[in-house]
């Protein structure tokens, strides 16, 4: 979201080194500490009142053990967050990295806000950005207690004690562990400020080496929402309305409760729920409910006839100013050449791995939940208003996820909240297993929305764009949300974030948003905006490339601004690429280059194209300059992740609606891409010394207009709509 993206990039600059300490205790033999930064909410509260709420709301835990725990405040789906923040706090504690262990959060927005979106929640590729200063002053600070408790017991200078992979050490022969030293620390005030650690002196942060602190989703040890087993579980199937829209009119479920395994058949908000002995007997249930639809409000409309009506509104309604600078009309009537282009943009399913899911078990003093939580402020708000009760009575027990892509970060908490429904409608206290199989995710699920764009562009006799024109037509993912405040003069930031932000130089200039309503449920997707902006604007620019007869390289570097980043990441990745063989050995290359989430990235794909337009896309190579290096092999791993994430759209991935109906149900109609399908990945990282910025989504919107603009330059058509076409 470009809100995000702003918030990113100024308070990675802004944010104080001034620590405020809640509260130290002893914990066993050990010591817990919780910090906060000054606009966090937790510096605003009273000091933590007891040791119970000490231990649950620390970051660093270290035990007698010697092992080291840093409470993780995001959400681990794959993006490498509990290995990068852990990392951050083991290189300013001078610790181990065999001795750390990473733990989820718990529910505590006081303790665990994000910093730049002011609930505990993870999104917009955030968690590194947001955390790097809060994790480094953790870390720092605890090694100063360590330190100082190690002074104080062997009657040295602090600064004569060195403190060097866990272990404390003075050059008299003293030593000890950080576990040795736990309980003494525990003790010790800290300072107004903790001094951290020189860059130069990082061996931790930017290292290669490092084993991931999530890798038991690799050997089958990690625990997820379908893993858990309680005594007595029960597992829900929900049957959802066929159409958006539609309403439960009356059904029966007397078929479905004389099947062996069924318990019961309860009614919700959001349709039918079959609870059941094993997944299977539910599944079974729910196919033998007998169901009367009503569809007096049901959608009606098709994706097709949606996007007419997004070329229509293009055509007659000139939109909301999203930017404005220059003299757009006096930049069209002194340009000697204007080209013009229409993109269409299809809705998009999350798709990830692991369908939505959760766990609820209603008790007398609460719900108690276990899945794969994102947004813990919003669900825990969601389940205590459906459930009358307080926020604080609804404990969220965060465990892995198989992906996200925005989709668990839903502000209706739909999935959660229908677990805490069922639990509640059952009447007793087992606990309920929801699961939504492929197909319930697919088609009652949420969706990137459906875009339509138009771009206008004016070229003088020197090959240089003197206007551009950006008009885009959607829905916005943020009205009726709890994000809504992010719409400034009734503009989605993320409707337009990536065609308002062009690395290009263009003295007159405009961009416009029709924001459409519509039944269809949507939400962010990887890379939100970006997903469509990056498209059209890169396509759009190798298109006057082409008009002016320049290569699409130089035409980009031509019209970059002043921000030298951009250059670094496509002469890098020109060079890494080859790009001075463009063409050969029937190979040809595509270039783009966008920023989202504060990070900037380059890519190259190379493609090998027949006589009749079939394709295949062999390699890309990507640039990335997401300022300093925490792990350098999850940012490849988030590249290449992305890469292939964004491959999907770009050669087969689509949903489509006919009657309010989506007619895709799984991988079989909503394709992806498949391993076979994947080419190979070259990522190389810009070395900088700027604030980390985001990884997770900047990989995924760049490689549709590299494919696209390496097949233009092989076919001379332009491929301005997405799905590009099928893989061959």
């Amino acid at each position: 979201m470009k809100a995000i993206n702003d918030m990113s990039k100024a308070g990675a600059h802004s944010i104080s080194r001034r620590l405020f300490l809640k509260k130290t205790a002893t914990v066993g033999a050990g010591f817990t500490l919780a910090m906060s930064l000054p606009f966090a909410q937790a510096a605003r509260q009273a000091p933590l009142a007891d040791q119970a709420d000490t231990i649950a709301n620390a970051f660093v835990r270290i035990s007698p053990d010697n092992s080291v725990t840093i409470i993780i405040k995001h959400a681990e789906f794959g993006q490498g967050v509990f290995t990068g923040l852990a990392t951050i706090v083991a290189e300013e504690m001078d610790a181990d990295w065999t001795q750390i262990v990473a733990e989820a959060a718990p529910a505590d927005k006081a303790l665990y806000s994000n910093l730049f979106l002011g609930a505990q929640l993870t999104g917009g590729s955030t968690a590194i950005a947001n955390s790097y200063a809060q994790m480094r002053e953790a870390g720092a600070s605890a090694r100063y207690m360590l330190v100082s408790a190690a002074a104080d017991q062997w009657q040295v200078p602090a600064s004569e004690i060195t403190v060097s992979k866990g272990q404390i050490s003075h050059s008299a022969g003293h030593s000890a562990t950080f576990g040795n030293m736990a309980e003494a620390a525990a003790a010790i005030a800290l300072p107004e400020k903790i001094a951290l650690k020189d860059p130069k002196n990082f061996t931790l942060i930017g290292a290669e080496w490092l084993p991931r602190k999530d890798v038991g989703k690799t050997d089958g040890t990690a625990v997820y929402t379908q893993d858990i087993e309680l005594p007595g579980i029960l597992t829900a199937l929900v049957a959802h309305p066929p159409r958006f829209g539609a309403t439960v009119g009356s059904f029966s479920d007397q078929k479905a409760k004389a099947l062996k395994g069924v318990i019961n058949v309860v009614q919700i908000s959001t349709g039918i729920a079959v609870i059941a002995d094993t997944f299977w007997n539910a599944k079974k249930g729910r196919d033998a409910l007998q169901i009367n639809w009503d569809l007096s409000e049901a959608m009606s409309e098709s994706s097709d006839d949606q996007m007419r009506r997004y070329r229509q509104i293009a055509n007659e309604e000139p939109g909301l100013s999203a930017k404005a600078q220059g003299d757009l009309e006096n930049g069209f009537e002194e340009a000697v050449q204007i080209i013009e282009a229409e993109y269409e943009f299809p809705y998009l399913a999350h798709a990830t791995m692991e369908p939505m899911n959760c766990v609820a078990q209603i008790s007398d003093t609460g719900v108690e939940l276990w899945y794969g939580c994102q947004s813990h402020t919003t669900d825990q708000n969601g389940v205590a208003a459906v459930l009358n009760m307080t926020p604080e009575q609804v404990k969220i027990n965060s465990l892995f996820a198989g992906g996200s892509f925005g989709r668990r970060a839903n502000t209706h908490s739909d999935y959660v909240i229908e677990a805490a429904l069922i639990a509640k409608a059952n009447r007793s206290k087992a606990p309920i297993k929801l699961v939504w199989t492929r197909e319930d995710d697919t088609n009652a699920g949420y969706f990137r929305p459906m875009y339509f764009h138009r771009l206008k562009a004016g070229l003088d006799s020197n090959g240089k764009i003197i206007a551009w024109q950006h008009r885009i037509v959607g829905q916005s993912v943020l009205t009726d949300t709890d994000f809504a405040a992010f719409i400034e003069n009734g503009i989605d930031s993320t409707s337009v974030e990536g065609a308002t932000s062009l690395p290009y130089n263009i003295a007159n200039f405009a961009v416009d948003l029709n924001t459409v309503e519509s039944q269809v449920p949507v939400l962010w997707w990887r890379s939100v905006g970006s997903t469509h902006t990056a498209h059209s604007v890169e396509t759009f620019m190798d298109q006057l490339a082409a008009a002016t007869g320049q290569d699409p390289l130089a035409f980009r570097l031509a019209h970059l601004g002043e921000d030298e980043r951009y250059k670094g990441v496509l002469e890098m990745v020109a060079d890494k690429a080859g790009w001075n063989t463009r063409q050969q050995d029937g190979k040809i290359k595509g270039i783009a280059l966008h920023k989202s989430f504060g990070t900037y990235v380059a890519q190259v794909a190379d493609l090998t194209v027949g006589d009749s337009g079939e394709y295949t896309v062999d390699k890309v190579v990507c640039a990335v300059d997401c300022g300093m290096a925490i792990n350098p092999d999850v940012i490849r791993a988030q590249m290449e992740g992305g890469i292939a994430y964004g491959l999907s759209p770009s050669l087969m991935s689509e949903i489509t609606i006919k009657e309010g109906a989506v007619i895709e149900t799984n991988f079989d109609r909503y394709q992806v891409v498949r391993m076979k399908d994947m080419p190979a990945v070259e990522v190389h990282i810009i070395p900088s010394a700027e604030p980390p910025s985001g990884v997770g989504e900047p990989g995924t919107p760049v490689i549709a207009p590299a494919v696209a603009n390496a097949l233009f330059a092989a076919t001379g058509k332009l491929h301005t709509n997405q799905p590009i076409g099928r893989k061959v």
